[in-house]
């Protein structure tokens, strides 16, 4: 019996020491443990509307009901376009918004955003809130991928334009002109269609406009240019400055560098610092073919030989023509076989005339003055015409010569002062683009 007892107390004592050396000795403990993993939690907030209309939509899969594409406890998001002939009243109707109420906006964005200025295709964006009333809180309409305006009804009745940040990228591309190919197609190929268009259309018109006629490349023809891409929320939205290109045409090579000379805008010169900006364009509009060119021709309408004065180009009607040159309006009217007709005056030496078009532009009549590159009217086939093209005659002291044979005048060279800041900027943009190749 003994023996029991002793074991039995042996076997007490061991399991109040064991509890006391395995319980907490400090009786908040667990409370702070629980603290503790309460503090780890990270809750994350949603975003504001004024967040979202700022720094975009956040990316989220949840599936949610038709046209919503994102919500919060508070308000849920909404996008959609305008349609063709429809008001922004028409829309804030569909959104609870009162009649009142968009009266207050119409004299709310009276100083600040014309309501009847928006267009159909545009997207926007609508901030309901989540009770049962389901009204828009915010209207925000997209004038372009970096343009926007808010219409908030949440406290009083504002409107306010914004702008989306912007990022831009610096990118180099390079190729070789194939067989029945063209500029456009061989960027394309590398850049996508959806770049290829505004870095052409500088390549053409701003850089080489006067140097090289893009109609005219042939296969081996090859460039590479150095230009910027710009990007919103991670989407393109366009390209920004062409920095260098070199571009070889029929064996020759022409080096373009940009570089600032004037405060109001930047000019393209060759490695030795001359200006390739001309007096005159290559060509009065943008990648067409030359139908007719200058000299004897047997005429299309009369069946005759007969000199042709100036130089066709085929192209559809409505295509913008531009002058190539600077210069005064001194005919912008109907003119017997030439249809409607511009002709424009540059200086004492040079004229030029524009046939056949469609209509003028908007602005452009005797005595205006029209800069290089200015849209004078469109393509069409009025007059004495079998089919719209433009027909296009440069003058010299009033005597009708081939365009395409003059030494034209360049424009002014680098400045002297200059020198020195262009061969950094030429110097590393030719290391740049020489990295690339190798």
């Amino acid at each position: 019996m003994r023996k029991i007892f002793f074991l039995a107390s042996i076997t007490f004592i061991v399991s109040v020491l064991f509890f006391y050396y395995n319980s907490p000795t400090d009786p908040t403990e667990n409370s702070i443990t629980d603290n503790k993993t309460h503090e780890d939690t990270i809750v994350i907030k949603p975003p504001t509307i004024d967040e979202i209309i700022k720094n975009g939509i956040p990316n989220d899969n949840t599936e949610r009901k038709e046209g919503v594409i994102f919500e919060t406890a508070d308000y849920s998001v909404i996008q959609g376009v305008i349609n063709p002939g429809e008001a922004i009243s028409h829309i804030l109707g569909k959104y609870n918004v009162s009649n009142t109420d968009i009266y207050k906006l119409e004299k709310a964005a009276k100083n600040i955003f014309d309501l009847r200025n928006i267009q159909s295709g545009k997207p926007y964006t609508v901030f309901c809130s989540k009770d049962s009333n389901s009204i828009a809180q915010c209207f925000v309409y997209q004038k372009s991928k970096t343009q926007y305006v808010v219409f908030d009804f949440r406290d009083s009745i504002s409107v306010s334009e914004g702008e989306k940040e912007v990022i831009t990228k610096t990118n180099i591309v390079m190729g070789t002109i194939s067989q029945g190919g063209g500029l456009w197609y061989s960027i394309s190929k590398q850049l996508g269609e959806e770049k290829a268009p505004p870095l052409v259309d500088v390549l053409a018109n701003n850089i080489y406009g006067w140097s090289i006629d893009f109609f005219q490349i042939q296969p081996k023809d090859s460039f590479i240019v150095f230009f910027e891409e710009k990007y919103v929320e991670n989407e393109y939205v366009g390209i920004g400055k062409v920095f260098a290109a070199s571009f070889t045409h029929k064996g020759k090579t022409t080096n373009a560098f940009r570089f600032k000379e004037n405060e109001k805008y930047a000019d393209y010169f060759d490695e030795n610092g001359n200006n390739l900006r001309s007096a005159f364009l290559k060509s009065p509009i943008d990648f067409a073919r030359v139908s007719s060119g200058f000299g004897n021709r047997k005429h299309p309408i009369s069946g005759k030989w007969k000199k042709h004065n100036g130089v066709d180009y085929a192209a559809r009607t409505g295509t913008p023509i531009m002058t190539t040159a600077s210069g005064t309006v001194t005919y912008a009217s109907r003119k017997g076989g030439y249809g409607n007709c511009v002709i424009v005056k540059h200086n004492e030496k040079y004229t030029t005339l524009y046939a056949h078009l469609s209509k003028f532009k908007s602005g452009v009549q005797k005595g205006s003055y029209v800069k290089q590159g200015d849209i004078i009217g469109y393509v069409g086939s009025t007059g004495y015409s079998t089919g719209p093209h433009l027909h296009y005659e440069f003058m010299l002291y009033g005597k009708h010569v081939d365009p395409y044979k003059q030494a034209l005048p360049p424009s002014l060279p680098l400045k002297k002062e200059n020198t020195e800041e262009f061969n950094k900027v030429r110097d590393e943009y030719t290391k740049i683009l020489q990295n690339f190749v190798k």
